[in-house]
């Protein structure tokens, strides 16, 4: 059974401005607690924007790793529960023995959050090295792709309050974008979608709306791309994490203006030295 939603909600509220204050109506993102089921058993709750489900779970089990092809997903099936969605992923024999030996090695007791050394190595998992040398942009190429993804944001042109994710392919432009309340969620809805249309990770590079944490420079590893770009600051744990794995990481995209902040070699705007 799928799984339909309202993407917003208009609501009443009391607008200040310099002229005094009123009554006005807003639109406002909705967001749904999303639950991901592997073999029956909740692996994990999301708080997310009711959309994208199928995309959403593809991604999820990619970039976490769960899964290393979209081959492996036997079915998903998106249920509304009212109080939430499940979306139970059925995953063939060799992923699901994989996943449950995963399973087993992380259990930990009741109450318990990160559950001794394992837990913690899984939250730091290795990032992949990406392609070598393959993708280079221009400088136009980061600043237009930030641009051009504000213009795929729909939800965001109506709310002010969700993130984006895209990818950008140089001569195509934004070729792909998932919005969400999550930044994290956006890139995984993106991720699925990508795989789902058969497109190239090292095809082009990820765009995102946000901050660039360590989760975003795995989620974007595992999705194949070698250059992130975001519109806010990374961490430095993400700077450290996408030197090591050969990423070019951009960030402070405001205008004309940007930060390379790794490897870039990749970006042919006069700058060769290596910067992390």
């Amino acid at each position: 059974m799928g799984a339909r939603r309202k993407a917003t909600t208009q609501i009443m509220r009391l607008a200040h401005r310099a002229g005094g204050t009123a009554a006005a109506n807003r639109m406002v993102p909705e967001e749904t607690p999303v639950a991901f089921s592997f073999a029956g058993t909740t692996h994990a709750v999301m708080m997310a924007s009711p959309a994208d489900f199928e995309d959403f779970a593809l991604g999820f089990s990619l970039t976490e790793g769960i899964i290393a092809d979209p081959k492996e997903i036997e079915a998903i099936e998106v249920e509304d529960l009212g109080a939430g969605i499940d979306i139970q992923i059925r995953l063939k024999d060799q992923a699901n023995t994989r996943f449950q030996a995963r399973r087993r090695r992380l259990a930990g007791p009741v109450g318990c959050g990160l559950c001794g050394i394992e837990s913690i190595e899984e939250a730091m998992r290795s990032v992949d090295a990406v392609g070598a040398l393959r993708l280079t942009l221009q400088a136009e190429d980061i600043t237009s792709a930030v641009r051009l993804l504000s213009k795929q944001q729909p939800l965001h042109a109506e709310t002010g309050a969700v993130h984006a994710a895209g990818f950008h392919v140089p001569g195509k432009g934004i070729v792909m974008a998932r919005e969400d309340v999550g930044r994290h969620n956006a890139l995984d809805k993106l991720a699925g979608a990508l795989a789902k249309a058969g497109i190239d990770g090292a095809s082009g590079a990820v765009v995102v709306t946000s901050r660039v944490s360590v989760e975003m420079v795995q989620k974007t590893a595992a999705i194949g791309a070698s250059i992130i770009m975001a519109v806010s600051a990374p961490t430095a744990l993400a700077i450290r994490t996408a030197d090591t794995a050969g990423m070019t990481l951009v960030a402070l995209v405001r205008g004309d203006d940007f930060d390379i902040f790794t490897h870039p070699e990749r970006v042919a705007s006069g700058v060769a030295k290596h910067v992390a």
